[in-house]
């Protein structure tokens, strides 16, 4: 376990690029996950200040409403609204899917941005492990939902922030759950960051070439976020978070490889890929498991009843 967190703190060693596009997006439409606070705050301010209309998709409203009033403060020009969205219940995904679709011809990028860190065994609205079932079933199910929107875009990107603790994930195909005593914090998160790359690589796989809709998967970096709140472990929580504060980045410079994989131009003629530090990085090998991440794909259809007519 220690190991692993170690692993996470190890990417706070030299990261220091930042987006240095100019690229505008007025009259675009940006949806945003987890964009109430944190990372994801950050990055609908900077892109706000680019002229995207952002749409704030968070759980708890007020939070959002609070997060958009920060925003205007240092932006006073800002185009901002929040919906409900909560990823733990595949209804509510299919609501503010709903809500978006009722108010927006097109969308121009997805971030799938929010994320639940380590915590104790919960469960979905659904029954699925808590931390799979939000960080990956939530975006997967938001994401085909909202594709018909992207796609009606000349140019749409949809981005999965994922994290370096991919490296120690393994998607447990027989036990998707973590049930009968598989369970701790850190294999339900690196399985579920694991999940975000190969979906991210599984959809440009059945996009295309030629689709307009290309599909980008990150590293943030290193940053200081809530992540640890739930972690049971006292001693653990106590190391992580003493460590976090000396060594992880603040947010607004943990966006800045959400922002690059937005906003970049050479990206344009990229999709599927995985970026970190501002950089595309070559994946290790779970990462690039093209089976797995086929076979993760049609699990995800199966346990979010994905409708035909949604399936590509």
């Amino acid at each position: 376990m220690i190991g692993g967190v170690t692993e996470l703190l190890s990417s706070a060693i030299g990261w220091r690029n930042k987006c240095e596009s100019t690229r505008r997006l007025d009259g675009q439409v940006v949806v945003i996950t987890g964009a109430n606070t944190g990372i994801g705050k950050e990055t609908a301010l900077h892109l706000s200040l680019r002229g995207a209309k952002i749409i704030i998709g968070c759980r708890d409203v007020d939070k959002g409403k609070e997060a958009i009033t920060e925003i205007l403060v240092k932006n006073p020009k800002a185009n901002l609204n929040v919906l409900k969205l909560d990823l733990s219940s595949l209804a509510s995904v299919r609501e503010f899917a709903k809500n978006v679709s009722l108010n927006e011809s097109n969308i121009d990028i997805l971030i799938n941005n929010a994320g639940l860190g380590m915590c104790p065994e919960w469960q979905t609205k659904e029954g699925y492990e808590m931390v799979f079932g939000t960080n990956h079933l939530g975006h997967f199910l938001l994401t085909l939902l909202l594709l018909p929107l992207l796609r009606k875009s000349p140019k749409a990107r949809v981005i999965n922030v994922s994290s370096v603790a991919y490296k120690m994930g393994k998607i447990d195909f027989e036990n998707i759950n973590l049930r009968n005593g598989a369970y701790n914090g850190i294999t339900a998160y690196s399985q579920s960051k694991l999940a975000n790359i190969l979906f991210s690589r599984e959809l440009s796989k059945r996009l295309g070439p030629n689709s307009p809709v290309t599909t980008y998967s990150l590293h943030p970096g290193p940053v200081k976020t809530n992540r640890s709140r739930y972690m049971e472990n006292k001693s653990l929580k106590a190391f992580y978070d003493t460590m976090t504060t000396l060594l992880y980045l603040r947010p607004e410079m943990g966006c800045q490889t959400t922002l690059y994989c937005a906003l970049e131009e050479s990206l344009d003629r990229e999709t599927g890929l995985y970026y970190n530090n501002c950089r595309e990085e070559k994946l290790w090998d779970n990462g690039s498991d093209d089976k797995s991440a086929e076979r993760l794909w049609n699990l995800s259809c199966d346990l979010v009843h994905l409708e035909d007519h949604l399936k590509i």
